[in-house]
């Protein structure tokens, strides 16, 4: 900046009164105070025995390691790797360091601006001037300070600080959806696994029953159908397990993108014994870890962060006020620069107010209003939606349980039928037709044991995820 002599008139010698009055306004903030949206909740749970309180963001709890539940060392060494390698995680730590970054841009509005400049420039005319060649020098430091008189500055940061948090809570979500995607994956894998093996073992019984019906069909026992049958049930079993095997490769490709790594450099190694531990689930876990939801954090943050906008609407209807102030030194030399004689300063102040904007700045107003009224809803549904996941997952859960026991029953008696009829079949006692009914059904029940294992262990997750994280700690 460079200062003139003549800049010295430009603003009367008021200052420190213009100060005082700037200090003593500051903290008039306009707008609304924040208030969290109400949620109407019922009183208990009706798939448990806890009772709902009001749902409050409380996402900073620590969970743990959630998946430790399951005692699985594989589990834990893949879930470990999500924070550090997925790129979906790390795409929400870049959005948490930006948002915390324009909290601080924020922040430094509330702050006077200082500037330093310098210069030197030399001038004449041409050869047939009159003016002779000469050079001016100039140094001066200056700064501009908008007080937060009506809270505008302030409600801004408040508003980062609201939208730093949310980024934080959405951080902490993307790494629990990708956490319990991972897991689902695994225990879908595992499932594929002991689908597999239960598909290797049908097939081996199939082979048996082809041999026993072709030295039958040889012997003049049976006719040639029941080959042709033993035949098609034979194929068609081998035809199902190269589905089971495709379905596991895709399991495992997910699995590789979510730990951050390209299907090409990831295997896991094929577990036909697989035990499928899943957690107790305690129906009594208190409505209270539904605080920890990190999506229901970022949803009350953005209604916190709608609030402030308004306030910053509103402030457009008072004046503007700006202080400044500059000291420089101007000289034809560099000798003379230092000199006493050399300095001129200035103060000022300025207020500046919109005469006549065509409601321009109401309906601004009226936009913000609207926008906290939409983020509310937002958080509600957000709330309500996260009542009904635990619903949900709870039932689930307890129904899982009781199915695993009945299919295990079911599975345990077919095995018994099958290798009955097969006796009774090599006794020429009932048709190989019968032989085909019986090993479908017993093959059918043992994949369904399989599968309602996988469901508890997929309940189980989901339900950890609409807790937030988990029910360690309650």
């Amino acid at each position: 900046m460079i200062v003139t002599q003549s800049m010295r008139y430009l603003f009367p010698p008021c200052g420190p009164a213009v100060l005082v009055l700037a200090l003593a306004l500051a903290g008039c903030a306009v707008g609304p105070a924040y208030q969290r949206p109400d949620v109407a909740t019922p009183a208990a749970f009706k798939e448990g025995r806890g009772e709902w309180v009001k749902a409050v963001p409380a996402d900073t709890l620590e969970r743990g390691p959630w998946w430790e539940l399951f005692n699985d060392p594989q589990l834990n060494q893949l879930a470990a790797q999500v924070e550090v390698s997925n790129q979906n995680v790390a795409a929400a730590v870049a959005a948490y360091a930006q948002a915390r970054a324009l909290v601080a841009q924020q922040r430094a509005g509330l702050f006077p601006a200082v500037s330093l400049d310098a210069g030197a420039n030399r001038s004449g005319s041409g050869s047939g001037g009159k003016t002779p060649a000469h050079s001016t020098y100039q140094i001066s430091i200056g700064g501009s300070w908008e007080p937060d008189v009506w809270g505008r500055l302030g409600r801004g940061v408040e508003g980062a600080q609201a939208g730093a948090q949310a980024s934080l809570a959405d951080l902490r979500a993307a790494t629990l959806s990708a956490q319990g995607e991972l897991a689902t994956d695994y225990f879908n894998l595992r499932q594929s696994d002991a689908q597999i093996a239960l598909q290797a073992q049908t097939i081996e019984g199939y082979q048996r029953s082809l041999r026993i019906t072709q030295n039958r069909y040889n012997a003049g026992i049976v006719p040639r159908t029941d080959v042709l049958q033993a035949q098609t049930q034979l194929a068609n079993a081998q035809a199902d397990q190269l589905g089971l095997e495709r379905q596991r490769a895709v399991l495992e490709h997910a699995i590789a993108v979510l730990v951050g790594k390209a299907p090409a450099d990831f295997n896991l190694a094929a577990r036909p014994t697989w035990e499928g531990i899943v957690p107790d689930v305690p129906f009594d876990v208190p409505s209270t870890l539904l605080q920890r939801r990190p999506d229901i954090a970022a949803a009350e943050r953005r209604a916190a962060q709608a609030n402030e906008q308004i306030g910053i609407a509103e402030a457009a209807f008072f004046p503007s006020l700006q202080l400044s102030g500059s000291a420089g030194l101007g000289a034809a030399s560099i000798g003379d620069l230092f000199k006493a004689s050399s300095l001129v300063w200035s103060l000022g102040a300025s207020l500046a107010q919109t005469v006549f904007d065509a409601g321009a700045t109401r309906a601004r107003v009226e936009s913000a209003r609207a926008g906290l009224e939409q983020a509310a809803a937002h958080y509600r549904q957000t709330v309500l939606a996260a009542f009904q996941s635990v619903e949900d997952q709870l039932i689930a859960s307890r129904i899982l349980q009781q199915q695993l026991v009945l299919r295990d029953q079911a599975a345990q008696a077919a095995n018994l039928v099958e290798q009955q009829v097969l006796n009774r079949y090599q006794a020429g006692q009932v048709n190989y037709t019968d032989v085909i009914t019986a090993q479908v059904t017993a093959q059918s029940a043992r994949r369904a044991v399989a599968q309602a294992l996988s469901d508890r262990q997929v309940a189980a997750v989901a339900l950890i995820q609409a807790l937030g994280g988990g029910w360690r700690g309650f």
